[in-house]
């Protein structure tokens, strides 16, 4: 297993983070076609709000316990550390049910736009725990 500084690991974190809720917010977004404007505009503001709880009452504490831990580790730990190895199965859920939803006839785009934008916003605005993290750790060296 490859092994890096714990900074780095925080910034791998943040960077995944980050890219998943774009991600999903851009899988989202292509379903805009589908949806009228009221709904469109209804996935929107639902979304940024679903994700806005989801990052306050969930992501950011998930944030900060992977930056707790991560900061007791020795300088050099396995790239793959930056969260618990029993997270994994969960991610591993979450994807596939991602995407037997987005496959499914059965639930209809207007449901999964706000959906997807809202954990797509809830990771991204989450992830900026690890870079306000790092960020602090800088400004402490000089």
């Amino acid at each position: 297993m490859p092994k890096v500084n714990k900074k780095i690991l925080v910034l791998v974190a943040g960077i995944l983070w980050t890219s998943v809720g774009l991600l999903l917010m851009r899988i989202a977004s292509k379903w805009f076609s589908l949806l009228s404007n009221t709904e469109i505009v209804f996935a929107i503001i639902g979304g940024i709000i679903l994700g806005s709880a989801i990052s306050h009452f969930g992501f950011s504490n998930l944030a900060q316990k992977n930056i707790n831990r991560i900061n007791l580790y020795p300088n050099k730990v396995c790239i793959w550390a930056f969260q618990r190895w029993q997270m994994y199965f969960l991610v591993i859920f979450m994807i596939s049910l991602g995407i037997v939803m987005r496959h499914t006839p059965f639930i209809p785009k207007f449901l999964l736009t706000p959906m997807y934008i809202g954990i797509g916003f809830a990771l991204f605005s989450a992830s900026f725990k690890y870079y306000t993290f790092l960020v602090k750790k800088v400004i402490e060296k000089q």
